[in-house]
């Protein structure tokens, strides 16, 4: 006689665990520390100027980093590299109308290829393009159109304690507000990140984006997505949004996008490629231009500058993006290192976001001024603890002001951990919260730095820093 086996209790989860295994495998070392401070120092405390071979657990950023599955790679053997018409091209424009709604497609060879396109097209000198906080390369495109970025987004994301679900809501009263101070006609259009990348990975909610197109139908103003990570934004509805917990993120996807005019993308962030980009849009004269000003930039409209193998590994990966247990385990690893720093009270961007842990580092060193770097001295202090290649998303990365050549001193100062697609295991999550637990605890001594080169555009990538004495 068999009996059937005890159902768990009701209170019991089980253990979270990655929907896939691994096949391949790149070794990496940790090099001593002695070998870590003479490559710091080679690199100008610039995390940008290290050598990959020199890095033992790489969080820089999520951008091209992913891996690829099985299923893409042989895709990749399936390259049509025609110039013109690759088949590839077409499998990539439908995967993107079914999955994320839009009419036209027009490949980049990344996401600011796409942002450089959308800017030449729509701004004008004296233009105004309010957005729910800045990213770097997206203000700048705005910018040498002739452009000004206009932070719209709500006060509760400038907070790194606030503890709201939509930390990346556009403030409707304040976008209504700069309406009417500059005129509708001086809006060429709405820009919303899902999520809000230099806030802290916080997503924007169902019915926020509801209400913002309500507000520019009346006012005749587009809304641009940058949907970079827009399937992470749609988990972050499924999970905390009411109404929307059956739903798939497949679906959510769709109805998110259905509120804007169009998105750049940068598949090298949900999409799990490599490299490779588009800007879609539903305008058909607008998409008239862009698949001719493209051929300047890019490449042909077919192809926008990647090569057809890179087109079918990102309409598979696509595919792949919005599955729900893929997305789950995506975001579930990043929340489970983020809690045991929460844990370990260390100081953090709250709550979680969806691509990366940021560690608060105005909090972590009160003791030294924003124009000493904290964020870029902590980023350093990761790599050297425990060869920890982590990202400056501070007054580093805020820039000048254009007109007076002033720092930007934005209001957070993080430095960001930010977590590879299918990369890395929770062991390594282990050894990094241990590290930044280990760096927090020795923090009370530490100096900030001096910035001793910048570069015209975008300094975080390319600036060099030296130690205060």
């Amino acid at each position: 006689m068999t009996t059937a086996p005890a159902t768990p209790p009701a209170s019991r989860r089980r253990p979270w665990a990655e929907p896939w295994k691994v096949k391949v495998v790149e070794p990496i070392r940790m090099m001593d520390r002695a070998a870590r401070e003479r490559a710091l120092a080679a690199a100008g405390y610039n995390t940008f100027l290290l050598r990959s071979e020199d890095v033992y657990i790489d969080l820089l950023t999520d951008s091209g980093t992913s891996a690829m599955s099985d299923w893409q790679w042989a895709g990749m053997m399936m390259g049509d590299e025609a110039y013109a018409g690759s088949r590839n091209f077409y499998n990539l424009e439908a995967a993107i109308r079914e999955h994320y709604g839009y009419k036209h497609v027009v490949p980049t060879h990344q996401g600011r290829g796409a942002e450089n396109l959308l800017s030449r097209m729509l701004i004008k000198p004296g233009h105004v393009v309010p957005g729910n906080m800045y990213f770097t390369t997206t203000r700048l495109h705005q910018e040498l159109a002739g452009g000004r970025f206009a932070d719209v987004i709500e006060r509760a994301a400038h907070d790194p304690a606030d503890q709201g679900p939509f930390k990346g809501n556009v403030d409707l009263v304040a976008l209504e507000a700069l309406v009417a101070s500059v005129g509708a006609a001086a809006i060429p259009y709405v820009c919303v990140a899902g999520t809000v990348n230099m806030a802290g990975g916080q997503p924007v909610s169902m019915a926020n984006m509801r209400g913002l197109r309500e507000l520019t139908n009346r006012h005749g103003i587009r809304v641009m997505l940058d949907a970079t990570r827009a399937v992470e934004n749609a988990y972050f509805i499924q999970q905390r949004e009411a109404g929307y917990s059956g739903t798939s993120v497949a679906a959510i996807l769709r109805e998110f996008c259905s509120y804007t005019d169009g998105c750049t993308m940068s598949g090298k962030k949900d999409s799990l490629v490599n490299i490779g980009g588009w800007l879609a849009l539903n305008d058909d004269v607008l998409y008239e231009e862009a698949s001719n000003l493209v051929v300047v930039y890019e490449g042909l409209h077919t192809y926008g500058g990647m090569s057809g193998r890179d087109m079918e590994a990102m309409a598979r990966g696509i595919v792949e993006s919005v599955q729900d247990d893929h997305i789950r385990a995506r975001i579930g690893q990043v929340e489970y290192l983020g809690q045991k720093l929460i844990d370990a009270g260390v100081p953090v961007v709250r709550p979680i976001g969806g691509h990366a842990v940021y560690l608060d580092a105005k909090a972590f060193y009160p003791q030294v001024p924003q124009d000493e770097f904290p964020a870029q001295r902590l980023a350093a202090e990761l790599y050297l603890d425990a060869g920890i290649r982590a990202m400056e998303r501070g007054i580093v990365s805020a820039g000048r002001d254009a007109a007076t050549g002033r720092h930007h001193y934005p209001a957070l100062e993080l430095v960001r951990l930010t977590i590879p697609r299918r990369v890395y295991t929770q062991a390594h999550m282990d050894l990094t919260a241990d590290s930044v637990i280990a760096v927090h605890e020795q923090r009370a001594d530490t100096r900030g730095l001096r910035l001793i080169y910048e570069p015209r555009y975008l300094r975080f990538f390319q600036a060099r820093f030296e130690p205060l004495a």
